[in-house]
């Protein structure tokens, strides 16, 4: 990532006008509504701001999408939210960034790296609810009886982690589900479940 440098004033209210912008939209905004937004007469000037956060390292541009602005998470205080994960029988994982949540301080001490929307009530005792958002840190391993976001093929699903012999088992946090048994080799952990947003 590009180094953070000390921000000037003016591109400090161009980077609240577009934090604000996102956090209520949900989208970026084209160059013409931040031309607006920060009272430029051009998209050319609203195009060299960005340009100017993006070389500090608050933002990143991607000039292939439109309104390709992305918040930088350890700057904004946002994540990803990057679609569904199954609270009951896995669902076919969905990976495209939804849009970007601003994420509270003491979530982001946990140093989660995305947010996934709970869909089902299989982890409803342990506080995880259907349309819930997780916050994930991104770990290929964890330690038997924490919760995780477990990937079966492509397939994705959030339980509690444990074992049975030589199998693995994802355990609901709801006696109306039984747990799912996999194979070791079978089963990849995409993270473990750090908190959560209710939505």
């Amino acid at each position: 990532m590009t180094e953070q440098q000390v921000l000037t004033e003016r591109q400090q209210q161009v980077l609240t006008a577009l934090t604000d912008y996102i956090n209520s939209e949900g989208i970026a905004p084209s160059h013409a509504e931040l031309a607006q937004l920060i009272k430029v007469s051009s998209t050319k000037a609203a195009a060299d701001h960005l340009k100017a956060l993006a070389r500090k390292g608050y933002i990143r541009l991607h000039a292939d999408k439109p309104r390709g602005i992305q918040l930088l998470a350890e700057n904004s205080g946002q994540l990803p939210l990057i679609g569904r994960v199954a609270a009951g029988m896995p669902l076919e994982a969905v990976e495209n960034v939804e849009s970007y949540v601003t994420i509270p301080e003491v979530l982001r001490k946990r140093r989660p790296a995305f947010l996934l929307r709970v869909r089902g009530d299989s982890m409803c005792d342990a506080g995880i609810l259907d349309g819930d958002l997780i916050a994930v840190r991104k770990t290929p391993s964890a330690d038997l009886g924490q919760i995780v976001v477990a990937r079966i093929d492509d397939e994705v699903t959030v339980k509690r982690l444990g074992r049975r012999g030589k199998k693995i088992l994802l355990l609901p946090e709801n006696a109306d589900f039984q747990p799912i048994e996999v194979e070791p080799d079978e089963l990849v952990i995409e993270g473990t479940f750090v908190g959560l947003i209710r939505a």
